[in-house]
């Protein structure tokens, strides 16, 4: 049974796209299925290298699963309502009244919510997506996102998108920095060699000298992609805590890029003026009054101060608990949530976002289908419970 009060396949990611959205990876990159990376791409009628529309994407992740429920006939049930509490025996109330009963139940609801903003203004707005928000805001008077992310991107795109805005678009961060851009062709991977590396002092110095040899950076990127979680789990809380701080963002702009059309409109923003790009963070930055409203783009909260409704009743139940940082929730090898007492809930899984923390990697299609995968194949087999940590 999937529990979903939207659309399936939609999300903020793909449920409130406009055209000038585009994915920020490659079509060859999207397939849904492990199995078949070209999956997409053919459905799409495209090239792997091509940057699709993502209002596209949920069209054709709802095809896949309207094609599995066809092949499969009785097997999917559709509930068209919000979870809203969860029991550890798989009983998961729901928004309207009832409740279903599961032997098992995956929480696949994305990341926590965005980082909260001390913020005082007439017209502050915490959700960009909320229909018809941004429509509303006046074309001649300047607007301030908190935050130089691809939120901010994709914010700052549709603002401009009719071409009628006459007042400036200013996003601010405390360090100013958007994301970089894809090059039109794909380099091929490359893994740097990182057998001599102990400690993340050693790691830094060696991406850096792979980088500077490879000549494209992205090469590397692209390359230590699929060892990122053996590298974060490898590092001591210390280290993690440092990279964190110091490197996290940084690395955020090189491993999620802009595709090449949509840095494009971003560059012709900034050198028209009307999109201005400020370091510093939203405390240093004066005048908040002479703006039509505020908007908070800033990338996700720690927990538990941003975990919503559903979230925030497992954790305080003792069904789940905080994993590191604050980042998401804390699993078991196999994706099970940990509860307070350190106890594996053998029922409730978790995949996504909301595993960051004791992940690293695990907020893209391609991590996000391996840990689908996995699941499907623990669930068939019959995991045993692990030892918590």
């Amino acid at each position: 049974m999937l529990v979903e009060p939207g659309v399936p396949g939609g999300g903020v990611a793909y449920g409130t796209a406009q055209p000038w959205h585009l994915l920020n990876s490659r079509a060859g990159a999207m397939s849904a299925d492990p199995d078949d990376p070209d999956h997409f791409v053919r459905w799409a009628g495209t090239t792997p290298a091509a940057f699709r529309p993502r209002e596209e994407y949920g069209r054709y992740l709802r095809d896949v699963l309207d094609e599995a429920a066809r092949e499969h006939p009785g097997r999917l049930q559709l509930r068209r309502a919000r979870a809203a509490a969860i029991t550890p025996d798989g009983t998961v109330a729901l928004d309207d009244g009832s409740a279903v009963t599961a032997d098992h139940v995956v929480l696949a609801t994305g990341g926590p919510a965005s980082a909260r903003q001390a913020i005082v203004h007439p017209h502050y707005v915490n959700d960009p997506w909320r229909p018809g928000v941004l429509e509303a805001l006046p074309a001649d008077r300047p607007v301030l996102l908190i935050g130089t992310g691809l939120t901010a991107v994709d914010v700052a795109l549709t603002l401009a998108a009719d071409g009628t805005r006459t007042a400036p678009i200013v996003a601010v961060s405390r360090r100013g920095l958007l994301p970089l851009t894809h090059t039109t062709t794909a380099a091929p991977p490359a893994v740097p060699s990182l057998d001599d590396c102990a400690t993340l002092r050693d790691v830094v110095r060696a991406v850096r000298h792979a980088a500077g040899e490879a000549g494209d950076w992205r090469a590397i990127v692209d390359g230590l992609r699929p060892y990122l979680d053996e590298l974060w789990t490898a590092l001591t809380p210390g280290e993690q805590d440092a990279f964190l701080r110091h490197l996290a963002r940084p690395w955020e702009c090189h491993r999620h890029r802009m595709a090449p059309p949509v840095a494009a409109r971003v560059a012709e923003l900034r050198a028209d003026g009307r999109l201005e790009i400020r370091a510093g963070g939203v405390a240093a930055w004066p005048g908040l009054a002479d703006y039509a409203a505020v908007i908070n783009c800033a990338g996700p909260g720690r927990l538990p101060g941003a975990a919503g409704p559903l979230v925030g009743g497992l954790l305080a139940a003792g069904l789940a608990r905080v994993g590191p940082h604050g980042l998401g929730l804390d699993i078991d090898p196999a994706g099970r949530l940990i509860g307070a007492g350190g106890q594996v809930q053998e029922r409730l899984w978790l995949i996504g976002p909301l595993r960051r923390g004791a992940r690293w990697e695990t907020t893209a299609v391609p991590e996000i289908r391996a840990q689908a995968r996995r699941l499907v194949t623990d669930l068939s087999a019959g995991v045993p419970v692990a030892a918590a940590a």
